[in-house]
C-alpha cells in the first residue's frame, strides 16, 4: 500500500455541507477518495468503527450536497455508518478522539452537532424516527426533506418493517435509503441498473405513473390490470416488488460508489412526493484491501498500521468473559445434546464463532431481532430444548415484553448470558449495561446471577442449565480478575452467598459481581465482613438478615443503576423484616455515563477503587461518629 497523504485540500476546504455544495460535482470523486484515506488515517491511530464508513463515502457526500443539511433531516441507523458523516458537518479535526473520553461520540448525538437530527447507537430506529420528523414538517407547512439512511443490517429487525408498512401507507414525503453494504437483496448493480434507478426516479415516469393512476383509477378492472402489469415488469427487473407492495415508489438498485450517478438520482428524488424507497448497494470496508477482504474483522479494530495492515492487539491478561461464555457452551453442547446457541447477530462479540463452527446444526443467529430470538427462543424451550440466548445487557433492553410474557410467564428453561453488563467503554451512554438488574428483579420465575470473577461465571452458567426455570447470568466486558477456571462444571447451590471475610469492624460490605475485587481491598483496610452475594434472585435472606444482627452497619456495592438494583432487593429484605440499621447503596447514579474507556467510565460512575473508597470511608465515618439510622443511596 502506498503512504498516505498528509495533507487533503479538498477535504480541508469543507467545514460545514454549504462549503461541500459550492463545489462543482466534477470534484466529488476526488473529494471522495481524500475523505477515504483521512478515515483510514485517522482510524488508525486510536480504533474505531471502520468498514460501514468506508462503505458509505460517496453517499455521505451525495447526501449533504444534494439536501440542504440540517434544514432538511438527515437520519442515520447504525452509527457505525456515520463516521463520513462527522468528518463533513465540521467535525473533522475532533475525529481522532472519537470513543474517547470527552471526545467524539461513537455515534450521532444530538447534543453533539444539529447535523444529528436523531441519536442512535440500537440499530433500526431510523425510519421511524424519520417519519415522524416528516409528518412533524407536514404538519408544520414547513417544505423540508426527512431521509433514513437504514443499513448494516439494521432492516432486518422488525421494528424496521413497522414502520415501513406505517409509512408506506400514508402520502407523506419521506425517502427510505437502503444501504445494502452486504448485497443482502440483489448483486444487480452497473449501468443498466443505474440508468433504470435514473429513470424511475425522473420526472418523466413519476408525471407518466401519478397521471396514469388518476385516468385508471376510474376503471377499477382496468386499473388493478395495469397495476399488477407494472408491477410484475418491475419485479422482473428490479428487486423492489416488495417495497412497492408496502406503498413505496422504488428505485434501484444503485451503485453506491457512483457519486455522479447517486447525486443525480438523489436530485429527482428530492422533488418527488410521497414515500420513496432507494435501494445504494455499498461494499463495506470499500477503498481499504484488509477490510474488503473481511469487514467483520475491520468493523470496530483498534489501532492499526494502514500500509501492513496489522491491527495492534492488546497484551492480553486472560481470557475475556466473552471467550469463557464460548467455551463453556462448546463444552455443554458436546456433553448435552438438546444445547441450543441463539444470538441476535453478535456472534463475534458474544463469543460465539467456535461453536458455530462445531455446531451448526444448533447455532441460530436471528439477525438484529432481539424480540425475535427470545420469543425463539422460548418455542425451544417448550419443545424440551435447552436454549442459551447470548445478548448484551442493553439488548435485551429491546426484548423486555417477550422476556415477561412469552418465558418467565411460561417458566420456560431460557438460559440469558447477559454479555457487556455494567459499563462498557467506548460505546458509551447506549451500549452500557446499567440497567438489567433493575428490570430483570421484578420478574417472576426468573433466577438472576452475577458471578465474581471467570471461574463462578462457569459454574454458574451451568447451574443455568440445571434449573428448568428461566435463568439470567450476567458477566461485564473484558477480562477478570485471573481467577482459575475449573474443567470440571460444578452446580452451585441457588440463592448461597459466600462470606469472603469475616471483619471486627462492625462494618459489613455486600457485593454482587466482579468489583468485589475493589471491594476486598476495602474490607481489608477497614476489617470490614465481605460477602460474595453471587445470587441477585433469590437472595439468601439467611445470610442477609445474619449479617445484619451482627453488624453496625451494610453496604451493598453492583456495577448497576443504583435505583431499584440489587442493593434495593437488600433494603426490601430487611424493611420487611423490621430490621433498621445504617445502610448505604453503591451503584451506577442516576444518570446516563458517557463514553470513555472503561476504567474511565468506572471512574465517572464512582465505581472504580478510588471513588468506591472515597463513598465507603466518608460514609462509614459519619456512621462511626454519629450512629444515625438511615439508608441512602450514592
Amino acid at each position: 500500500m502506498s503512504a498516505p497523504p498528509d495533507h487533503y485540500p479538498l477535504l480541508e476546504s469543507i467545514n460545514k455541507p454549504e462549503d461541500l455544495r459550492r463545489l462543482p460535482i466534477s470534484k466529488l470523486a476526488e473529494l471522495a477518495q481524500e475523505l477515504r484515506q483521512f478515515l483510514i488515517q485517522s482510524v488508525s491511530t486510536r480504533g474505531g468503527h471502520f468498514a460501514a464508513g468506508l462503505g458509505t463515502v460517496e453517499l455521505t457526500i451525495a447526501l449533504h450536497y444534494v439536501f440542504n443539511t440540517p434544514y432538511d433531516r438527515l437520519v442515520w441507523d447504525v452509527g457505525h455508518q456515520a463516521y463520513p458523516h462527522k468528518v463533513l458537518t465540521g467535525r473533522r479535526e475532533q475525529l481522532h478522539t472519537i470513543k474517547q473520553h470527552q471526545g467524539l461520540a461513537p455515534f450521532p448525538t444530538r447534543s453533539e452537532s444539529e447535523y444529528d437530527t436523531f441519536g442512535v447507537g440500537h440499530s433500526s430506529t431510523s425510519i421511524s424516527a424519520a417519519l415522524g420528523m416528516a409528518v412533524a414538517a407536514a404538519q408544520r407547512g414547513e417544505d423540508r426533506r426527512a431521509v433514513a439512511v437504514i443499513g448494516d443490517g439494521a432492516l432486518t429487525a422488525g421494528m424496521a418493517f413497522e414502520a415501513l408498512n406505517h409509512a408506506g401507507s400514508l402520502p407523506t414525503d419521506l425517502l427510505i435509503i437502503l444501504n445494502d453494504n452486504y448485497m443482502s437483496i440483489s448483486e444487480n448493480v452497473g449501468a443498466l441498473s443505474n440508468y433504470l434507478a435514473r429513470a424511475l426516479s425522473g420526472k418523466m415516469y413519476s408525471h407518466l405513473r401519478e397521471s396514469g393512476k388518476k385516468v385508471l383509477a376510474q376503471m377499477p378492472t382496468v386499473w388493478e390490470l395495469a397495476r399488477r402489469s407494472e408491477e410484475h415488469l418491475k419485479g422482473m427487473v428490479l428487486p423492489g416488488t416488495l417495497f412497492e407492495e408496502m406503498g413505496f415508489n422504488y428505485i434501484g438498485p444503485i451503485d453506491g460508489h457512483d457519486v455522479k450517478a447517486l447525486v443525480s438520482t438523489l436530485s429527482n428524488l428530492r422533488k418527488l412526493r410521497g414515500p420513496q424507497f432507494l435501494h445504494v448497494v455499498t461494499r463495506k470496508g470499500k477503498g481499504y484491501a484488509p477490510a474488503e477482504a473481511d469487514p467483520i474483522k475491520w468493523h470496530g479494530p483498534g489501532p492499526f498500521d494502514p500500509a501492513s495492515g496489522t491491527i495492534f492487539k492488546e497484551a492480553s491478561t486472560g481470557p475475556t468473559y466473552s471467550q469463557i461464555f464460548g467455551k463453556w457452551l462448546c463444552d455443554m453442547a458436546e456433553r448435552d445434546p438438546t444445547i441450543v446457541g441463539v444470538t441476535p447477530a453478535m456472534r463475534e462479540g458474544s463469543g460465539l464463532v467456535e461453536y458455530s463452527k462445531r455446531f451448526p446444526t444448533r447455532y441460530f443467529d436471528v439477525a438484529i431481532a432481539e424480540q425475535h430470538a427470545v420469543t425463539f427462543a422460548a418455542g425451544l424451550a417448550a419443545e424440551g430444548l435447552k436454549p442459551v440466548v447470548a445478548i448484551y445487557s442493553t439488548f435485551l433492553q429491546r426484548a423486555y415484553d417477550q422476556l415477561i410474557h412469552d418465558v418467565a410467564l411460561q417458566n420456560l428453561p431460557v438460559v440469558f448470558a447477559l454479555d457487556r453488563a455494567g459499563l462498557v467503554g467506548s460505546d458509551g451512554a447506549t451500549h452500557q449495561g446499567s440497567y438489567d438488574l433493575t428490570f430483570l428483579r421484578c420478574i417472576p420465575n426468573m433466577v438472576i446471577m452475577a458471578p465474581a470473577d471467570e471461574n463462578e461465571c462457569r459454574q454458574m452458567l451451568y447451574t443455568a442449565t440445571t434449573l428448568g426455570s428461566p435463568a439470567a447470568v450476567r458477566y461485564p466486558r473484558g477480562t477478570g480478575s485471573g481467577a482459575a477456571i475449573a474443567a470440571e462444571m460444578t452446580e452451585i447451590p441457588v440463592g448461597r452467598a459466600q462470606i469472603r471475610r469475616e471483619g471486627r469492624s462492625g462494618l459489613a460490605i455486600l457485593v454482587f459481581g466482579t468489583l468485589i475485587e475493589s471491594a476486598r481491598k476495602i474490607a481489608e483496610r477497614l476489617d470490614a465482613t465481605l460477602v460474595n452475594m453471587r445470587f441477585v434472585k433469590p437472595l439468601d435472606e439467611k445470610v442477609v438478615l445474619s449479617i445484619a444482627e451482627r453488624h453496625r452497619a451494610i453496604i451493598t456495592i453492583e456495577e448497576n443503576a443504583v435505583i431499584g438494583g440489587a442493593g434495593a432487593g437488600v433494603g426490601e429484605l430487611l424493611a420487611s423484616q423490621g430490621v433498621q440499621l445504617p445502610l448505604l447503596h453503591i451503584g451506577i447514579p442516576d444518570r446516563f455515563i458517557e463514553h470513555g474507556s472503561r476504567d474511565t467510565c468506572l471512574a465517572a460512575a464512582g465505581l472504580d477503587l478510588a471513588g468506591l473508597s472515597a463513598s465507603v470511608d466518608g460514609w462509614w465515618t459519619r456512621q462511626t461518629q454519629e450512629r444515625p439510622r438511615s439508608i441512602r443511596s450514592v
